[in-house]
């Protein structure tokens, strides 16, 4: 009997009970997209296109104008597009790799190593979920002011390593690895750094690939650091570039240059996303279950 209820529900192969969620998901999903399918046309749209009313859903006439207008185009000072990029790509690098590097060292030592004051820690990384940027905008203002980070390539990196909901899911993940499992390797003669590279980190990748997709996206789309800490053109980002196009010169001749800086800055997340969603999907359901 439990043989021929698995398969029936064999998600694996299409069967008519699973009629009823066809009908469901697809135009959701199909509903779901047409975002995504909108950013696309518009960033090969031509002028004429971009400016007439009522828009147009679907490119016409596709061009790729808007993208040699980008590569072209120089920022206030002179400078090309790809030393934004390359900005960009160091600050994202910097960020995510340090960011993992934390918040698991960080999850590792809160989990499975007993010292006065480990819950109050945890406790203040749980309450720091619920603040969102803008509350902590002054807070953080004064430390890096107080640092002397402000105009360096620092001042892009140190605001974006803490991130409480990544050390938290990190966290949930190495509890529920067997304090056995460690004991048995300390019986071996094996340190902290051992089992931290050997032991924990193969058995929290899930949680570690979730935290690197929510440390780039918030490094490569963040404006907040480039417009409050950072006034020097040379160590700006994509993302502050993105935000200068439409008013440069002339927001009318630069609406495709918009909108074709705006496909590229988006297309990094869609990739690193679709790459690793089953990762994601697994720290997700995991964090249910706990």
């Amino acid at each position: 009997m439990a043989k021929n209820v698995a398969m029936k529900f064999d998600p694996k192969k299409f069967q008519k009970d699973q009629i009823p969620f066809f009908i469901i998901m697809i135009p959701l999903c199909i509903f779901m997209a047409l975002p995504l399918v909108y950013l696309f046309s518009t960033a090969f749209k031509p002028l004429n296109e971009l400016l007439e009313f009522p828009p147009s859903f679907f490119v016409k006439n596709p061009t790729f104008k808007n993208f040699t207008d980008l590569l072209t185009r120089s920022g206030s000072t002179g400078l090309p597009i790809y030393r934004y990029l390359i900005n960009s790509i160091f600050v994202s690098l910097a960020v995510v790799i340090l960011s993992v590097l934390f918040s698991s060292m960080a999850g590792y030592i809160l989990s499975k190593k007993q010292f006065r004051g480990r819950k109050v820690l945890f406790e203040v990384n749980t309450i720091a979920l619920m603040f969102v940027s803008c509350a902590v905008v002054i807070p953080r203002f004064l430390i890096i002011t107080g640092l002397g980070i402000t105009n360096t390539i620092w001042a892009h990196i140190l605001p974006l390593l803490a991130i409480p909901v990544g050390l938290f899911l990190i966290k949930q993940f190495i509890d529920d690895i067997p304090n056995d499992l460690i004991e048995a390797a300390r019986v071996d003669g094996a340190g902290d750094f051992y089992i931290y590279i050997k032991i924990i980190i193969p058995l929290i990748k899930p949680a570690l690939v979730t935290v690197a997709i929510l440390a780039f996206q918030s490094a490569w789309n963040n404006t907040e650091t480039a417009m409050l800490y950072v006034s020097n053109e040379e160590l700006q980002t994509f993302a502050y570039y993105l935000g200068t196009l439409s008013g440069a010169g002339n927001a009318v001749s630069g609406a495709g240059v918009s909108a074709a800086a705006a496909l590229i800055l988006f297309l990094p997340n869609l990739i690193i996303f679709v790459i690793m969603q089953s990762k994601v999907i697994d720290t997700m359901a995991y964090s249910g279950m706990k």
